[in-house]
């Protein structure tokens, strides 16, 4: 089966990428050429574990194309995916405008039947208003149909996700373009993973669900991290007790500086509008976002308050991205924890593994080291916000050495406590005693 992705972001190269290794003929299709140029050589445009590797694979094996003709793509394809960006407006809706541009694309070029399918998370409504769109613009009678299917991929383990997830989504409104979608999905069967049919409308719902409710656990043990240091008790044993209850699951009870990237929170404003939008309140998950933003001022705080003043202090910075395995920064707590600390006149020596050409971006003046020990060198404190593997285990008497003071915060909660207290720091994490 021939397909067609336009765009070439996250979501539509994994998406991609990974059909072409299922056995699909697939051409990605972006408007930007020196993008395509470079993935024509099999260069990602981002950091993603595996996803160099499985393209190279099927650019080897010819299974997977990529151009910058729209045209081309859709004559040759029985399933389009629109995978573009629906980046937030000002009120927190999704901006809609690239998603609607590849319809009108799309019903442009159209002359057969097509199975149109969203893969970018979309509003509620938005499966039939591109219906609405691409009849509109149609240069004959076509018949098409449209799809529903969000995609789940966590960033750092896109290709799992996307090879063994916990279930597809598939929201039509025919029988055929059910038929064709399950075909598309047929390699997944053979694992017995779960495919939920459903119409569309129910489809583009389930995707702000999940990540409101993801959310919503993040936010949750964040809160209750508070309370456990106000009465001495250790959030991360509440945690495991309460992850250990089947019906509430360990997944996303960890006690941090808040949730970022691009995805929770672009997905909770997003529903919250829509919401708004159909005069419903949403209490909950409006309090989600608070208690988020919340939380990273409290991040703050806690560096403020202990250090006393920041003019003239050197701050080393561990993990830059919003999450390890990602070079992706979009909402990271790390940058309003940046932006805080070089208002009040710190210095600030950072590394990450993969997020630093991205943030010099946004913080061209920082301090940005080769490595975690080049990076503590002269700090008056330490602060880990990321929890990539390879700051899990540091040598924290050579990082004591290495350090002009001795505050040692682990936003994180990745070390043992009577540890790096052992070598000398005072230590503070997230919720522990």
């Amino acid at each position: 089966m021939h397909i067609c992705v336009v765009g070439t972001g996250y979501v539509g190269l994994i998406t991609g990428a990974c059909f072409a290794e299922f056995g699909m003929d697939v051409t990605c299709v972006d408007k930007d050429l020196k993008k395509i140029k470079s993935l024509k050589k099999g260069i990602v445009p981002f950091y993603e574990p595996g996803l160099e590797e499985l393209l190279q694979r099927n650019i080897k094996a010819n299974r997977i194309h990529f151009s910058t003709s729209v045209a081309e793509a859709i004559d040759s394809s029985l399933v389009i995916f629109i995978a573009v960006g629906t980046p937030p407006r000002g009120d927190g809706s999704a901006d809609m405008r690239y998603v609607e541009e590849v319809a009108k694309e799309i019903a442009g070029h159209m002359k057969s039947y097509k199975v149109v399918v969203t893969k970018s998370t979309v509003p509620v409504g938005t499966g039939e208003k591109l219906r609405k769109i691409i009849s509109k613009h149609l240069r004959e009678h076509v018949d098409f149909d449209m799809v529903s299917n969000p995609e789940f991929l966590r960033e750092g383990a896109g290709i799992e996700d996307f090879m063994r997830p916990n279930r597809v989504v598939i929201g039509a409104s025919s029988a055929q373009a059910t038929a064709i979608m399950k075909d598309l999905y047929r390699p997944l069967y053979l694992i017995e993973t779960p495919v939920v049919i459903t119409d569309v409308k129910t489809a583009e719902l389930i995707k702000y669900a999940s990540n409101a409710f993801l959310a919503t656990k993040v936010s949750f043990i964040n809160e209750l991290s508070n309370l456990c240091e106000s009465v001495g008790a250790d959030v991360q044993v509440v945690a495991k007790a309460m992850g250990l209850d089947r019906r509430i699951g360990p997944k996303f009870l960890h006690a941090g500086p808040g949730y970022g990237g691009s995805c929770f929170p672009k997905d909770t404003l997003a529903l919250l509008q829509i919401a708004k939008e159909n005069n419903v309140n949403l209490d909950l998950v409006k309090a989600v976002t608070a208690v988020n933003e919340k939380q990273k001022e409290k991040m703050v705080k806690k560096i403020k308050n202990t250090i006393g003043i920041l003019k003239g202090k050197t701050i080393c910075l561990l993990g830059l991205s919003f999450k390890p395995n990602t070079n992706d920064i979009r909402e990271a707590p790390s940058l309003f924890i940046i932006n805080r600390l070089l208002k009040d006149g710190a210095k600030i020596r950072a590394y990450d593994p993969a997020a630093m050409p991205d943030t010099m971006k946004i913080f061209p003046k920082l301090a940005y080291c080769k490595d975690s020990y080049d990076a503590v060198k002269g700090a008056d404190a330490v602060i880990i916000a990321t929890e990539w593997n390879q700051f899990r285990n540091l040598d924290i008497d050579r990082i004591k050495t290495l350090a002009k003071g001795n505050y040692f915060f682990d936003l994180r909660n990745i070390y043992e406590p009577a540890k790096v207290r052992k070598a000398g720091f005072i230590y503070y994490s997230v919720g522990r005693p």
